[in-house]
């Protein structure tokens, strides 16, 4: 493992420049891991590089050969070209890995992006990943690497994530006693078939592998195939208009991936006159196709979710399709989300229930929760179990009813419900009606009332926010990725609950949030009033850069 006092070459940088928290937030995602490892020597029958200055500054398009040093936060490669300390980050490029790439954007001088072209020679912990796809479509980029790699490094990302922009030690962080402030990354049992949802799209052109070819020791790009036609499958990295074909997914259960097979071999049967929208044009029929994946409460077995979403409310164009998909005994509910507008969502203005129920069922904790087209659940449920006990752990209730929790960014209610059960009350706030309106339905399907859900947006809190429940005891914080606002920050350290766990999936931000809590906000003369107890990384979603956190902080 990497020192523990390593240096970010980025995030560093901009810390000691002071600069503006605006402008700092813009640049959190490009914090980057130091070398882990030398980069392997040229090989005799391979010529070195030419040497660049310390000071070398790339050029747009500029073709250069790099060396990947570590991962940056979304999984890009920090890359370096020999002799030089200039970072460029490059879309899969993983550690040790010596390799081909334009470069792309430069971004004021502080870095530069840039497209790899093809490898040199493989980097460290090289796999083979199962997935031909695995390189191209960006939902699971690291298949390549790995998995006891791949956590190795996004325990990297967090422990220099919060050294660097959290300014805590690094040797209170990694004490190798049990007091250590960061523990261990919890590794997720199932690095496959762990989704219990896949959103998939129709569409008019199809997304092809670029090729890449040598000539006269230059690397040139060949064409993109881009194919007219009937393609279902997902969206190509940074294009909203082309579809990489997807028959399989190792990603979502085998039933979902039954669903999917019969769906491909079936939809573009010229006999059953279906379409699929052309976002150019605005016409077609089909846009997404999304299958969840949940469990019968009484058997335990599993029950899937089929919704097509489509841009008019044609059934009888569909119930050749479900009657097909209906076969599989799994499938227990088939719903069509009608979406007219010309946007890309895959929430419609009107769902229509076509076979079986409008819900399906998870279990989660010992409760049980209904799971409708549109709501939001934990993606991962196996894994989401292990993260809720983290945090029923973290909030430490006494267990004798006493305690007040307050559940902010509380979704649909599930962090919520699972503590309800050892709290005399408990408060959710989310911004999202409907989420609300799931989260009073899941409490009273598993019989809890002592459990309050209010719609609101956090990020507009005013000064009459609190009023309308007790001082908490326990405030559980889940929010999206960019973090706390400053408005709810201020309160937090205002109302100076015991405990605070802080739930979070952008180790970035949650850096940025747990130092203002802890060492409070200069510039907007707050002073911080807690002490970060412990960090658990906790990977949700294996070959992905994504990194979920359970972070304990008591009052001082």
């Amino acid at each position: 493992m990497a020192a523990a006092g390593a240096f970010c070459p980025l995030s560093g940088a901009l810390l000691r420049r002071r600069i503006p928290l605006l402008h700092r937030r813009r640049l959190l995602a490009i914090t980057a891991t130091a070398p882990e490892a030398p980069a392997p020597a040229p090989t005799p029958s391979q010529p070195p590089p030419p040497l660049r200055s310390k000071g070398y500054f790339p050029k747009k398009n500029e073709i250069l050969e790099l060396t990947c040093e570590g991962l940056a936060f979304k999984g890009k490669g920090v890359c370096k070209v020999d002799g030089s300390t200039f970072v460029l980050l490059c879309d899969g490029a993983l550690p040790g890995e010596r390799l081909v790439a334009r470069v792309r954007r430069l971004r004021r001088g502080a870095f530069a992006e840039a497209a790899k072209l093809k490898t040199l020679s493989p980097h460290h912990d090289a796999v083979e990943a199962p997935c031909p796809l695995a390189a191209d479509c960006g939902g699971c980029k690291s298949q390549s690497l790995a998995y006891s790699a791949q956590i190795h490094h996004k325990y990297v990302q967090v422990r220099d994530l919060l050294v660097n922009f959290g300014k805590f030690d690094a040797r209170s962080l990694e004490r190798s006693d049990p007091g250590a402030i960061l523990k261990s990354i919890v590794p997720c049992d199932e690095i496959f078939r762990y989704r219990n949802k896949m959103e998939f799209s129709f569409g008019t052109k199809r997304w092809m592998k670029r090729e890449w070819k040598e000539e006269k020791e230059e690397v040139t790009k060949g064409e993109e195939l881009e194919t007219d036609g009937y393609w279902l499958g997902l969206h190509a990295p940074g294009f909203f208009d082309k579809v990489l074909h997807v028959e399989t997914c190792l990603l979502h259960s085998e039933p979902a991936d039954k669903v999917l097979a019969v769906v491909q071999e079936s939809w573009t049967d010229p006999a059953l006159g279906l379409t699929p929208y052309d976002v150019y044009k605005h016409v077609g029929f089909l846009k997404h196709l999304m299958i969840r994946t949940g469990r019968n409460v009484s058997t335990g077995a599993p029950e899937v979710m089929v919704n097509f979403v489509t841009s008019c409310y044609k059934p009888e164009l569909l119930m050749p399709l479900v009657d097909r998909i209906t076969k599989i005994p799994e499938v227990a509910s088939v719903v069509n989300n009608v979406n007219t507008s010309v946007g890309n969502t895959s929430v419609g203005e009107q769902e229509y229930t076509l076979y079986g129920k409008p819900t399906i069922t998870e279990m989660l904790r010992g409760l049980t929760f209904q799971i409708s087209a549109n709501s939001f659940f934990q993606t991962n449920t196996k894994q989401a179990d292990v993260l809720y006990k983290l945090i029923e752990d973290s909030a430490g209730l006494k267990g004798d009813g006493s305690e007040i929790v307050l559940d902010l960014f509380c979704g649909t209610g599930t962090i919520g419900l699972t503590l309800a059960r050892r709290a005399k009350h408990v408060y959710g706030y989310e911004v999202v009606p409907e989420a609300i309106v799931d989260a009073q339905k899941n409490a009273k399907l598993n019989g809890i009332s002592n459990a309050t859900f209010v719609q609101g947006d956090l990020n507009k809190i005013n000064e009459t926010f609190g009023k309308e429940f007790p001082k908490p005891d326990i405030i559980i914080s889940d929010p999206n990725r960019p973090g706390m606002h400053m408005k709810l920050i201020k309160w937090l350290l205002e109302v100076k609950a015991p405990r605070i766990v802080y739930v979070s999936c952008n180790p970035a931000t949650c850096a940025r949030d747990l130092d203002y809590l802890c060492h409070g906000v200069e510039e907007k003369g707050l002073s911080g009033c807690y002490e970060l107890k412990h960090v658990i990384p906790v990977d949700m979603f294996p070959h992905t850069p994504h990194i979920e956190c359970v972070c304990l902080l008591e009052l001082c």
